[in-house]
């Protein structure tokens, strides 16, 4: 199955640089195409480092850069950061409303989110709650809260009308039901990815690791990279 390419896209993430990590391939095809993507980064990032001289705001300034570095390399010109405490991310109905305001300004033709329902990768790892909490508020401003007047009703006085998303790609799914090849810009992803240098100890292994999880055989018997998503059309 070939991906859906959007002409305007928009990625709904908890920390900087999950959208390279999640999705970094697809957002590099899309932009390669001519897609105009634009983050919504809904945590500063500011509890991402073991380092006892580090302080939250020294963490959010140094990741805020990092994510934008990245952006940069992937050919996402907006960011937008929500600046809710990393590890403390709740789908309040205030958030949402947020993230409608944008999706309703933006307009994007799909959007991608990390999956609410994935608790566990294997039996190796959790996964962290904020990814959870962001998948939550995406799908419930995705439907029905975009294209409903009724819900926040405040945002008609912005002149921000209801918006018929129709798009939704969940990265890191607990049931994937699209698989992506990657492989011309893999190298990129990992460009970007390593772009995130506070949250990288060791870049040869974290690379190493990465192209073996993304590593795969098509069905023409052809080594490929891919990333996995449950992709749905709503509406």
């Amino acid at each position: 199955m070939s991906v859906y390419i959007p002409q305007k896209a928009m990625v709904i993430m908890a920390h900087p640089d999950d959208p390279e990590f999640f999705c970094g391939g697809v957002l590099a095809l899309w932009a390669k195409a001519g897609a105009e993507i634009t983050y919504l980064v809904l945590t500063n990032g500011n509890k991402g480092s073991d380092d006892p001289t580090m302080t939250s705001e020294q963490l959010t300034a140094i990741r805020q850069t990092e994510q934008r570095n990245a952006a940069t390399v992937l050919g996402v010109k907006e960011i937008i950061f929500f600046d809710e405490n990393d590890g403390e991310l709740i789908p309040t109905l205030e958030i949402r409303k947020k993230v409608v305001q944008e999706i309703r300004r933006f307009q994007p033709d799909a959007i991608i989110a990390p999956d609410p329902t994935r608790y566990f990768y294997a039996n190796t790892y959790i996964n962290h709650p904020d990814h959870r909490a962001a998948g939550e508020i995406a799908l419930g401003a995705a439907f029905p809260a975009t294209g409903n007047r009724m819900y926040h009703p405040e945002l008609l006085d912005q002149g921000l009308e209801p918006y018929p998303l129709r798009h939704i790609f969940f990265a890191g799914a607990s049931e994937t039901t699209l698989w992506v090849d990657i492989s011309e810009v893999f190298e990129l992803k990992m460009e970007a990815i390593l772009c995130h240098t506070s949250q990288i100890k060791d870049p040869e292994e974290l690379q190493e690791r990465w192209r073996q999880r993304s590593k795969a055989t098509d069905e023409y018997g052809r080594e490929v990279y891919r990333e996995g998503y449950r992709y749905m059309t709503i509406g």
